[in-house]
This record gives structure tokens, sequence and C-alpha cells, in this order.
């Protein structure tokens, strides 16, 4: 499993490093999960709903802390227990979206229609009270 694991994670850091060079992340060797630190000015939430019309699930590190402070604006990057092909598709599409405001491209419309959720679910807070499970 360390094998799997790693090369989820390496897939990760070659898929910020092609579709969002630059950004800062922390908590690699932490375990499953990392940290992405956002461009100042980003709003979490404004970045969310735009990764959700891209087909990609993201969550926002405000959800996790006790006083659901959005700054500064960070993403939970969950890692786990998603394949190597998935985690770079997921940061291809909102590659452009994590490198800051006014960088990102248009929305994609072919976006997944079953029961309104996203295609893929890159990024996630503790499974607790997840809204998708």
């Amino acid at each position: 499993m360390r094998t799997v694991h790693a090369a989820r994670r390496d897939a990760l850091v070659t898929a910020l490093a092609a579709h969002a060079p630059g950004i800062a992340f922390t908590g690699l060797a932490a375990g499953f999960h990392a940290v992405a630190h956002l461009a100042p000015g980003t709003d979490e939430q404004t970045l969310i709903a735009a990764a959700r019309t891209r087909s990609v699930g993201l969550h926002g590190m405000s959800a996790c802390r006790s006083t659901g402070a959005t700054a500064p604006a960070q993403l939970v990057l969950g890692f786990g227990d998603l394949g190597e092909r998935a985690i770079t598709a997921g940061i291809a599409a909102v590659g452009d979206l994590l490198c800051g405001p006014g960088r990102a491209r248009p929305a994609r419309t072919d976006s997944c229609p079953s029961a309104g959720r996203p295609a893929l679910f890159l990024i996630g807070p503790p499974r607790t009270g997840h809204p998708h499970t």
C-alpha cells in the first residue's frame, strides 16, 4: 500500500507543478492530504463553485476550522482514495483556478449531469458530515 499511496502523492505533486505552478502546498508527509495555500485575494467559495462547473468537487479549509474563518484561503487536497489518473485529471481541470484571481478560464459546459454531482471528488474534509457520503 505504501507504493500505491506514494504514487498518488507523486501524481498530485506532478499535476500541481504542471497545471498550477507556483502554488504552495504543505502537509504531504503527514499522510493522505496536503494543504494548498491559495493566492491572496482568492475566495474559497468562489473557487469551489467554479471548480464544480468543471465537474471537480473541492472543499475549503474554512470548513475544517472551528471558527469557519475563510482567511487564509486554503484547500485540503485529499489523495488517499483516488487513482493517479483521477488526481491528474482533477488538477488539470482546475489548475488555473488554483493559481489565483483573474486567471480562471471559462467554465466547461460538459459537466456530469447525473444528480447534479461533480464527476470527480478531488478534495474534501474529513468524511464525517461530508455532503456526498
